[in-house]
């Protein structure tokens, strides 16, 4: 396992004397609008920002409960910071996160740093230039802090093993108990930002790998249209549903990275509309847009856990009481052959995007079978707790062009999309869905793997369309997430709807660390 920390100790016993003369103290869980005004009044600076949140993590990541959440740590935080700062002062401000400390799930290419997947076959990768994601936010002014810890692979490695960890993470910890799981892949994304590391993250979903750590860490995830923002320069699973999203403490600044993140890559066709599709996201956040709304409740995804129905009633009630009009119950009939179909789509499209990636990204290994030989001839590390039955069951897979796989695609499309999400909307006169996004977190567990209680993902994962989640309370001190789903380039509506029921219930609750 790498010793991720030794930079951010090394930066924090540097800064030691070079702030001791300009105190400054940081406002715990600083938003983006709360961080750009600060910056701008000249509270602090982006330097001295950087060094909290190094401290921080120094403190709470490696030692004290030891969240495991941060994998590296940027080398040039600091000086890139300074030289925001002397931007800042030139009068030339890049974009609305400028000055901003980012944290990036380890699965989206950052030049000068690692991208690694969380595995140790994947140690010495750098790639060459940012992901095209990564260059719009540093365009914006954010300023990359550092990786995140990620179920490796993004959690297509195995099927019984531990969300959260990796070969060269090890085992990310929820901050709300550290004994709990933080839920995959987007774990370390979901934890730091939980923990206050940085002011707000990314994470990347295939199938509740944004939403479900974003709910057990009581955050707000955005799982956007696929198409909406690019996926060049991030480790695939599925050109079908991969995609990448904001993870954050509020509506409002998952909106702002939304902002920032989505729009046209040539790298990527699936985003070809999206230029069209694009706003700024923060316009229309309004208290009062869920008066007249008509949301219809999944109850098919209730009633696996007595205190998570309790609570998730109360706040329908809460979005009754805003003025919403709920359709209860809305019944979308999710048979067994959704599943089986989006399985063997995720088999063939990670097996073909993988290969495409570390050939022409330079990884240390060079395809899916010299990676499957690596974890073969590293056995000892690498086969200890956990197989790669996922791994190999997609090496055997042939190219896009067989019949099973253009059938199963076809399939999931159908059932996910024009048979369920589009036709319960038309049914109803809908504006969005609503559901549990999760239960409380599970006791991380290797010997067995995850416990998921409950969750939502998968409808609006195989179809495509857009999804967030909101924290709606805690359920014996662990965060509850509610989930609101819609169609195909709904972001805007969708956002305006959960910063409504965000305000309405201001149900976050941050984690009790020291």
């Amino acid at each position: 396992m790498v010793n991720r920390f030794a930079v951010a100790l090394l930066l924090a016993c540097q800064l030691t004397s070079a702030l001791a003369s300009e105190p400054a103290p940081i406002p715990s869980e600083l938003d983006v609008a709360q961080t750009r005004s600060e910056l701008g009044v000249g509270h602090f600076s982006a330097r001295q920002l950087v060094a909290h949140y190094l401290e921080r993590i120094a403190r709470l990541d490696q030692a004290g409960p030891s969240l495991q959440s941060v994998l590296a740590l940027n080398p040039q935080a600091l000086a890139q910071a300074e030289a925001l700062d002397q931007e800042r002062h030139q009068g030339a401000v890049r974009g609305a996160l400028h000055g901003v400390p980012m944290l990036i799930k380890d699965n989206i290419d950052t030049a000068g740093m690692p991208t690694t997947a969380g595995a140790r076959a994947m140690a010495g990768h750098r790639p060459a230039q940012d992901a095209f994601i990564v260059a719009r936010l540093r365009a914006a002014g954010a300023l990359i802090l550092g990786k995140t810890n990620l179920s490796e692979w993004a959690n297509f490695r195995s099927n019984r093993s531990s969300s959260g960890w990796s070969g060269l993470g090890g085992q990310t910890r929820n901050p709300y108990d550290p004994t709990r799981n933080p839920c995959g892949s987007s774990s370390g994304t979901g934890a730091a930002i939980a923990a206050d590391f940085a002011v707000v993250g990314i994470g990347t979903e295939t199938d509740g790998s944004i939403m479900c750590p974003s709910g057990v860490n009581g955050l707000v995830g955005i799982k956007p249209t696929v198409g909406l923002v690019s996926r060049s320069g991030i480790i695939p699973i599925s050109a079908s549903q991969d995609t990448a999203g904001p993870m954050a403490r509020s509506v409002a600044d998952a909106a702002a990275v939304l902002s920032v993140i989505a729009g046209t890559d040539p790298d990527d066709p699936a985003t070809a509309d999206a230029d069209r599709h694009r706003v700024d996201y923060r316009e229309g956040l309004d208290q009062a847009s869920l008066k007249g709304v008509r949301i219809g409740v999944l109850r098919q995804d209730f009633g696996f856990h007595d205190e998570v129905d309790a609570l998730l009633e109360q706040r329908l009630e809460n979005l009754r009481r805003a003025g919403a009009v709920l359709i209860d119950p809305v019944v979308i009939e999710v048979p067994d052959a959704l599943g089986d179909a989006e399985f063997e789509v995720l088999q063939y499209e990670f097996k073909d995007g993988l290969n495409r990636y570390l050939k022409q990204s330079g990884a240390p290994v060079a395809s899916l079978s010299a990676l499957v030989k690596f974890n073969h001839d590293h056995a000892e590390q690498e086969l200890e707790w956990f197989d790669q039955q996922l791994l190999e069951r997609s090496l055997s897979k042939g190219p896009l062009s067989d019949r099973a796989y253009r059938k199963a695609r076809a399939l999931s499309q159908r059932l996910a999309g024009a048979e369920g999400i589009d036709a319960a909307m038309k049914k109803h006169r809908l504006e969005a869905l609503v559901a549990p996004t999760n239960g409380p977190a599970w006791k991380t567990d290797w010997v067995n793997g995850d416990h998921f209680g409950g969750g939502s993902s998968t409808l609006a994962a195989v179809s495509g369309y857009p999804s967030i989640t909101v924290p709606a309370g805690l359920v014996h001190g662990l965060p509850v997430g509610l989930s609101f789903i819609a169609g195909a380039w709904q972001e805007r509506r969708l956002i305006e709807i959960a910063y409504a029921f965000e305000q309405a219930t201001q149900a976050r609750r941050p984690p009790q660390l020291p």
